[in-house]
């Protein structure tokens, strides 16, 4: 059958990008959360996020209203999924509330009804802990990036629980409102592209913590090295095009002298214990002015649906 009917559980800073995703690819979603305000902000950040997408030529002006009469609010949980073929929960990262919330999903939905967990930390096997054995195989991972209606990424779980015809489903829901996928064969911590992510960052802060270079600097050898190939190719690709051969001698060259501690940076816990946590609190490792902060944000937005343009030319080449 096809998944037409959705609903998004959480109106934070994931769920609204999640339900916002579906809306502008034609699907009606109903949005939960129990908190009301919450959801009149996210319906807010939404518009806000639709024009934005207009002013950019991403989006038709015209259909920025229509997009938002697809997205439903709700606090009440059974109204919102009584009748769902898709129920996606992006709540807190904390085991016993997605159990208690996975159990409570069992009981209110239909039987034919998929949930998903936007979790990438959890094990799918510890937050269904307490579902039926029917539905266990009516659950999956799927892990979104953040901002979620520019972020192309979705990682999907296939670990086993699942038949092939209902995760051929699922991913052909994803790629109706073009979403990559990733299918994750492992139920690992992280998933992949946070795995990737997260060894970039522990050499980022090292390079800082040993003063190799300034923040700035070590931004822009990344974004023009590195993630400019990135951008467009993976790494697996890369290191065909260049040579295996030079690869392993590179890494056997570098790699002793790569960062391989566990722990997090000593620098990013200075930060954190100090309150400098980056835009939402005026400085991280960069300042930013009160005045500035809506314009930076704006400006990143701006550069994601550019590059969500570019990725669109560039699967004409393919």
């Amino acid at each position: 059958m096809m998944l037409k009917k959705i609903a998004v559980l959480g109106a934070g800073t994931m769920g609204h990008g999640i339900a916002e995703s579906f809306a502008i690819h034609g699907y009606e979603v109903n949005l939960f959360d129990n908190d009301a305000t919450r959801l009149a902000i996210a319906k807010e950040e939404i518009e806000a996020e639709l024009e934005l997408l207009a002013l950019e030529k991403f989006i038709e002006p015209g259909v920025v209203q229509s997009i938002l009469n697809r997205i439903t609010l709700v606090t009440d949980l059974k109204q919102c999924v009584i009748d769902r073929d898709y129920v996606i929960e992006a709540t807190f990262e904390e085991i016993g509330l997605k159990q208690e919330l996975f159990k409570t999903l069992d009981e209110l939905c239909p039987p034919h009804t998929i949930l998903a967990s936007n979790t990438s930390t959890l094990q799918l096997s510890e937050m269904t802990k307490y579902v039926s054995v029917e539905r266990k195989e009516k659950v999956i991972v799927n892990h979104w990036y953040n901002p979620a209606h520019l972020m192309p990424i979705v990682e999907l779980s296939y670990f086993g629980n699942m038949p092939d015809s209902t995760y051929g489903q699922i991913e052909k829901l994803y790629e109706s409102i073009d979403k990559t996928t990733v299918k994750v064969l492992k139920d690992i911590p992280g998933l992949i592209a946070n795995r990737i992510a997260q060894a970039i960052a522990r050499e980022v802060f090292s390079l800082i913590e040993m003063g190799a270079a300034a923040p700035e600097d070590i931004d822009k050898a990344l974004q023009a090295g590195p993630a400019f190939r990135y951008a467009t190719t993976g790494h697996l690709e890369i290191a065909d095009l260049g040579g295996l051969d030079i690869w392993y001698t590179s890494v056997n060259n570098i790699l002793k002298d790569i960062e391989s501690t566990t722990e997090p940076s000593k620098l990013l816990k200075e930060k954190v214990n100090e309150g400098k946590l980056g835009i939402k609190t005026g400085e991280g490792f960069y300042k930013y002015e009160a005045e500035e902060v809506l314009l930076t944000k704006e400006r990143f937005n701006k550069r994601l649906i550019n590059q969500l343009k570019a990725m669109k030319k560039m699967a004409e080449i393919r």
